[in-house]
């Protein structure tokens, strides 16, 4: 990281609310925090106003650079934000260029849970270990893979992508025309509340939390899904995050138990943890960041 006194800003663009700090670059500690609500309804043009308007309030005369975390995916050749569902009118845009343009600082861009994983990897619950899975559970479902240090992005910008693996194709856990079955479309918090009013109990369901009559089958389908993933890449460390990856923490004991029963005989199992950083999707986009600066 940077020897000499400088600042790296960085910013977690959620669906529901966008949180921003301003870490040093020498010991990433953060210096200022500000956060407002996204109003994503009102469209990407507001949001990008708001936006704008938080960062000139928390920028300081000696930030270098702003790191931005997006709940969304990203092109890996031209860096353009393909599709943010939650926020209307974000597919296509380039909103890296238009913050730089704004404020004149090189904005590094990553999805937000790949930013949650680097920061647990480098600073959190995965630090000291040479590979690391962030997995989070919220609104969707995201991950990341971090290596040695250094994120694993795949040859075509898509490693780690969770979310999308495939826990049951054709059988969605509720009504819907897109038969996927994947990862999101069982564990994301969206999918809980729609199973919960799938089995006519939409009063179980608080967001954050694995409702009661649930519980039993979200811990099968996260340990499902982590038995795959540790047969693919072997991560030293899982590490969860998201509203729903927090609440799943009282019960990894459980999952590590599921688990064991589908590894192959002999394998060792990851150790399974909740992430530690609160901030660390803010603060992975700032690490980001901070790294890019250091290789121009």
């Amino acid at each position: 990281m940077s020897s000499s006194s400088a600042s790296i800003l960085g910013i977690d663009l959620g669906g529901t609310k966008t949180a921003l700090a301003l870490f040093d670059t020498a010991t990433m500690v953060p210096r200022t925090s500000e956060g407002f609500p996204t109003e994503a309804a009102e469209g990407f043009a507001a949001v990008q106003d708001r936006l704008l308007k938080a960062v000139k309030l928390i920028r300081a005369p000696d930030t270098v650079a702003i790191g931005l975390g997006v709940p969304g995916f990203i092109d890996p050749k031209t860096k353009h934000v393909i599709s943010m569902p939650n926020i209307p009118g974000s597919d296509n845009v380039d909103i890296r260029q238009w913050l730089s343009s704004a404020t004149g600082l090189p904005v590094a861009i990553e999805n937000d849970a790949r930013c949650f994983a680097y920061a647990e990897a480098l600073l959190g619950a995965g630090k000291g270990h040479r590979i690391v899975l962030g997995v989070t559970l919220g609104t969707g479902v995201g991950g990341g893979i971090v290596i040695n240090g250094e994120l694993f992005r795949g040859t075509h910008g898509y490693a780690g992508e969770v979310g999308h693996a495939l826990l049951m194709p054709g059988q969605p856990p509720y009504p819907t025309e897109d038969r996927r079955g994947d990862v999101e479309q069982f564990l994301s918090g969206t999918a809980m509340g729609r199973r919960c009013e799938a089995a006519r109990r939409p009063q179980d369901y608080l967001e954050g939390h694995v409702c009661s009559f649930l519980q039993p089958e979200v811990i099968r389908e996260v340990a499902w899904f982590i038995v795959s993933a540790m047969h693919f890449i072997d991560p030293a460390i899982v590490v969860f995050g998201g509203s729903t990856g927090r609440a799943l923490k009282p019960h990894l004991s459980i999952i590590e138990k599921e688990i064991s029963a589908w590894l192959l005989p002999g394998m060792k199992p990851s150790k399974l943890a909740g992430g530690t950083l609160a901030d660390a999707t803010v603060r992975g986009a700032a690490l980001l960041a901070n790294a890019e600066t250091e290789t121009q």
